[in-house]
């Protein structure tokens, strides 16, 4: 089967949209991130008459900060990936079931991990706002070289990895954290990221039928491309260094059987020889 041009793939994954829409909309839950936050323990910052924030106020450890920082600072850069997502899948269009969903879902993950922060004084909030500032200003595959390698079936197996990798770090995050009203928040992230790459993978299976070499290709990318969360912020070493471990081989392949599994890829014959050469590093990654 020759690859499909672009224009006509995503106008074959648009006739699956309405059906994974109706499914994600099932799966999701809705939940407001004000709910979640300890208002009563907030207070005034020296500006307004209080008092800023002191290292003795801190009540995340190193590690749970480091963790902390890079999970809030990845789902700050929402921006980035809105535009990487949009590129191909444009939000005016009906794609917004997926792109304006899927942005509006994660837009409350850095809403209530800030909010939260900021009345539990758990780290310094001016650091924090420093750094998304940055972060947030250097984007997310924002270069031109960057932006010009991947095609729609790389956005979507790029997304689906990046969701299945959050729920897999927020798995290690929460090992780190003692108070449970921050443990409650980062379950709440996590389910939303489990169904968010769930839905990915939902995009990823319909492709398979209307061009599966090109689509095994794209996850085979994906999964090759050593972007870990966290991985991209600056001046971050010290923090780097204590979770530099959350993304291992055992959860590259959790995440790369997650996607195997979502496409049916034991099941899929007929690959060309690219694609299938890509269809076993798959599996052997996922232990498959």
């Amino acid at each position: 089967m020759n690859a499909l041009d672009e224009d006509d793939l995503i106008i074959a994954l648009e006739k699956a949209l309405p059906e994974i829409a109706e499914g994600h909309e099932a799966a999701a839950t809705t939940w407001q991130p004000h709910d979640w936050v300890p208002w009563a323990d907030g207070r005034n910052f020296a500006f307004l008459g209080g008092e800023d924030w002191d290292p003795s106020q801190a009540t995340l450890s190193e590690e749970a900060r480091a963790g902390t920082l890079a999970l809030l600072l990845t789902k700050d850069n929402l921006p980035g990936y809105h535009r990487v997502l949009a590129k191909y899948f444009p939000a005016f269009s009906d794609w917004r079931q997926l792109v304006g969903v899927w942005t509006a879902e994660d837009n409350r993950h850095a809403i209530v991990l800030r909010d939260y922060l900021v009345v539990r004084r758990a780290i310094d909030v001016v650091d924090a706002e420093e750094r998304r500032r940055i972060h947030v200003t250097k984007g997310y595959r924002q270069t031109p070289e960057q932006v010009a390698e991947i095609g729609p079936l790389d956005v979507l197996a790029l997304m689906a990895v990046h969701e299945n990798q959050c729920v897999h770090f927020i798995k290690r995050l929460s090992a780190t954290v003692t108070d449970d009203v921050y443990l409650q928040i980062l379950a709440k992230i996590a389910n939303d990221d489990r169904v968010q790459a769930e839905t990915f993978g939902a995009f990823l299976h319909a492709a398979t039928v209307a061009d599966q070499d090109s689509t095994v290709l794209a996850i085979d990318r994906a999964l090759a491309r050593d972007e870990p969360i966290g991985h991209d912020v600056d001046d971050f070493e010290a923090e780097w260094a204590l979770i530099s471990d959350y993304e291992n081989p055992e959860t590259k392949a959790a995440i790369a059987k997650a996607l195997a599994d979502a496409i049916k890829l034991d099941s899929i014959d007929g690959l060309g020889e690219q694609a299938q050469a890509a269809r076993t590093r798959i599996l052997e990654i996922a232990g498959n």
